[in-house]
C-alpha cells in the first residue's frame, strides 16, 4: 500500500491540449485525478516579458510513476521548456487509499 503521493504541476498554453493531457494521463493510468486551472502567468523568456494565460494542471499520482509522468508531459507540451515540478506527499489515510486503488482497475 502506497504511504505517499506524488503531486506534480506542470503549465500548457490553451485549455484544448491541457485537457486531452489530463485525459490521457488517467486513460494511461499515469495519474489518479488530473486538476486543471486558468492562470495568468508573467516571466521574461528569450529576453522579453511575456504575460500569457495559461492552464496550470495538477497531477495526483504515485511517486514510482514520476519518471513516466515527466517523459509523458516532455511528449505532449507545446513549450520547448516546460514547467515540471513535483513533490512527495503524505495524505489523509482514505484519500490516498483511494488514489492507490485508481491504479489497479
Amino acid at each position: 500500500m502506497m504511504n505517499q503521493i506524488l503531486l506534480l504541476i506542470t503549465t500548457e498554453s490553451n485549455k484544448k491540449l491541457a485537457k486531452e493531457i489530463a485525459r490521457l494521463l488517467l486513460k494511461k493510468k499515469l495519474a489518479a485525478c488530473v486538476s486543471l486551472k486558468d492562470i495568468y502567468s508573467i516571466y521574461e523568456w528569450g529576453g522579453k516579458l511575456e504575460e500569457v494565460n495559461e492552464v496550470e494542471i495538477t497531477i495526483k499520482s504515485k511517486p514510482e510513476l514520476k519518471n513516466d509522468l515527466i517523459f509523458f508531459l516532455h511528449k505532449m507540451t507545446s513549450y520547448d521548456v516546460p514547467q515540471i515540478v513535483y513533490k512527495k506527499f503524505s495524505s489523509e489515510k482514505k484519500y490516498i487509499n483511494w488514489v492507490s486503488k485508481s491504479f489497479s482497475k
